[in-house]
């Protein structure tokens, strides 16, 4: 092995142990983290869940696959925000279409909002989960097996990755998250190849100090309720 090679090496072996070393600090991070809220996170669950079964009939957990890291499936948890009686097939064939850079024009929403109009289907404990994203607490179950991180590109269910362009996959060569760039920078007033590039930004570009950035602006973005839908 020449000097050159060498150098090259070294460099490789040292970006290597650098990505290593990320993740076991992020992983330290998203338990530490969740440990720490979840005396308030049960709490929480408890008051929305009675909420939710007091509002409309149904469990108050949802339960549905979403594809993850490397295109491995898990079952993702979060609130019910729909009526549980709701056929989601008209959802389908939009989100498809949203992913894909189909929407016509006739069937643009009137706000700036990509997200489907099932707005008589959401409930009213819905709404506020929604627009609180307190929707997707459950989640952090997800973080602390190992599914998910607290911050990453968010997981979309196996219909809607079936219709990725090639690009568009490189979001899911890390631990989906349950906040990411994406969700501070527009959240559902976002086309899906805006999300995508804010995705991608975000892998190229993460470090456990980009990490705690974007934890920050998540507070700050909840408690302004900008983009939720």
């Amino acid at each position: 092995m020449n000097i050159a090679q060498s150098g090259r090496y070294g460099r490789v072996r040292a970006a290597a142990q650098s990505r290593r070393a990320y993740r076991m600090a992020k992983r330290m991070l998203d338990l530490a983290l969740c440990l720490l809220a979840f005396p308030f996170v049960v709490l929480l669950t408890v008051l929305i869940a009675a909420a939710i079964v007091i509002d409309s009939r149904g469990a108050p957990i949802f339960v549905q696959a979403r594809t993850g890291k490397r295109g491995r499936l898990f079952k993702i948890y979060k609130f019910r925000t729909m009526q549980s009686n709701h056929d989601d097939r008209a959802d389908r064939e939009y989100m498809q279409a949203y992913i894909a850079g189909n929407i016509p024009s006739s069937e643009m929403p009137t706000k700036p909002s990509f997200k489907p109009n099932n707005g008589h289907h959401i409930t009213r404990v819905g709404k506020f989960l929604r627009k609180t994203s307190l929707d997707e607490l459950p989640q952090i179950l997800n973080v602390l097996r190992g599914e998910m991180s607290l911050v990453g590109p968010r997981p979309n269910v196996p219909w809607e990755a079936d219709v990725y362009q090639w690009w568009h996959e490189e979001r899911l060569s890390v631990l989906p998250g349950i906040t990411g760039l994406a969700q501070i920078r527009g959240r559902s007033n976002l086309s899906f190849d805006s999300i995508a590039r804010y995705d991608i930004y975000y892998v190229r570009n993460r470090s456990l100090e980009f990490d705690l950035r974007i934890l920050w602006w998540t507070v700050l973005t909840v408690v302004s309720g900008k983009g939720a839908g």
